[in-house]
């Protein structure tokens, strides 16, 4: 690990003394956009797989929490954990460490992805779940196909947070707008065929996935892999440390955890509404659909505030690391809380993009009118967890997101099995677990002291 204090690169420079807000909107500007395009994918394929029928549309609705959680495991976890390290070792003027760091997190990505292969490709969980029947049989094909492909999609993602830790927002944008541009021309074609290329339903959509991410995954690494690139990956020999892998995963552990508690809320929500059946399952698969695009947009901000808080924080300005913090989570907040109270007075807005059943859309439409409200809370709760993942406190984002998950789990038992309620009192339950969420880190991190010097990287 170098010692050698270098000059910043212009990119660090603007996140250490330029203008708060408007620097932060100069990284986050290219992130929303680019994440813009995932969103644009989620609402896709859920168009594409809503013209193959219910089942089709519940058994994707039944791997999405899992499809999700590698996502967010990869891009918020492990690549968000990237972008901190990174971004705090080039504040502090250690370029060479900060490559070292951003070679061992691939490597790391690498061997998460091994992990997914292995557990979330066969049916037996999704069974588990709730799946039966036909349902069971789409979730399966997506899941094999998907989850094969994983290490495709851990890898862009980790490549992606290496490139933000840099500054260089737009780059990584800039593949998520490839990767979707060409979804958008391959997923039809794969999920219906055409010509020589047969129709392979629900698997196409998980195939076209796995293929964009890879093409996107290389076009980053050869961009990282340029002579004058701040963190250059493929260049001199590699030198792996076990020191620098712990250093990584002091971080990477923790933040992980937190989108498998989130997921783990929706896992368990998705099997209480599996008990008024399929139909449900595929209302609420549309319905939450609208929280997973929630999540891009967060991440597109939030992305921008871990490299700030980090970068500042590598360099000494922890008031200057808070001030970001707050920032980024009143425009997260403002931003989710618009599209929450839109979905609570116009729900048909959205599901009749996704279905024509009378029943999923009554019972989808119920839902947003419950818990669209407190999409805001939800917005800042990830928010701020992005600004403590920068500042390498991670504990009260897990309280939080456990929070969540056990007003969820004992809240939808309760109302469910002890008290008979209907599908109104559990999305009830689920609002009130997303408030929790968001308010319960909101105190934490403004009591906070950042000053301390306590970090995890």
């Amino acid at each position: 690990m170098s010692t050698v204090a270098l000059a910043p690169n212009a990119a660090t420079q603007r996140m250490l003394d330029g203008p708060v807000l408007p620097t932060l909107l100069r990284l986050a500007t290219p992130n929303v956009l680019g994440l813009f395009a995932n969103t644009v994918v989620i609402g896709f394929d859920g168009y594409i797989v809503g013209r193959l029928g219910a089942d089709a549309l519940a058994g994707v609705a039944v791997v999405l929490p899992l499809a999700m959680l590698m996502l967010q495991m990869s891009a918020g976890g492990l690549g968000g954990s990237t972008t901190a390290v990174v971004a705090r070792a080039l504040g502090a003027g250690d370029a060479p460490h900060a490559t070292q760091l951003a070679r061992h997190a691939l490597l790391l990505g690498l061997a998460a992805s091994l992990l997914f292969t292995l557990v979330a490709s066969g049916s037996a969980l999704y069974g588990a779940m709730g799946a039966r029947g036909g349902v069971l049989a789409q979730a399966s094909s997506y899941a094999a196909v998907l989850f094969a492909g994983a290490a495709a999609v851990w890898s862009v993602n980790v490549l992606a947070g290496i490139a933000r830790g840099t500054g260089a927002m737009g780059s990584a944008a800039l593949a998520l707008v490839g990767t979707t541009a060409m979804h958008l021309v391959l997923c039809p074609l794969l999920v219906f065929g055409a010509g020589p290329v047969p129709a392979l339903g629900v698997a196409g959509a998980a195939a076209s996935t796995v293929t964009c991410s890879t093409v996107s995954a290389l076009g980053l690494l050869a961009w990282l892999s340029r002579r004058k690139a701040a963190v250059r990956i493929i260049g001199p020999a590699w030198k792996l440390r076990s020191a620098t892998f712990r250093q990584i995963l002091k971080l990477a552990l923790p933040s992980a955890m937190n989108p498998v508690l989130s997921n783990g809320s929706i896992a368990v929500a998705t099997a209480y509404v599996a008990t008024f059946g399929s139909l449900a399952v595929a209302a609420y698969g549309i319905a939450a659909r609208l929280e997973y695009i929630l999540v891009p947009i967060a991440f597109g901000i939030g992305s921008a505030l871990t490299a700030m808080v980090a970068t500042n924080l590598g360099a000494r300005q922890p008031a200057r690391a808070k001030r970001v913090a707050w920032v980024g989570a009143g425009l997260v907040w403002g931003v989710t809380g618009l599209i929450g109270v839109g979905a609570a007075l116009w729900p048909q807005a959205w599901m009749a993009l996704f279905s024509s059943d009378p029943t999923v859309l009554a019972m989808g439409n119920t839902y947003l009118r419950i818990v669209g409200g407190a999409y805001g809370f939800f917005g800042l709760g990830l928010a701020l967890f992005f600004a403590s993942q920068g500042a390498g406190r991670l504990s009260w984002p897990l309280v939080a997101s456990t929070a969540r998950l056990v007003v969820v789990g004992v809240g939808g038992w309760l109302v469910l099995r002890v008290l008979g309620g209907s599908a109104e009192s559990l999305y009830a339950v689920i609002a009130g677990s997303l408030l929790v969420m968001g308010v319960t880190l909101a105190t934490a991190t403004w009591l906070s002291n950042w000053a301390t010097g306590r970090q995890a990287a």
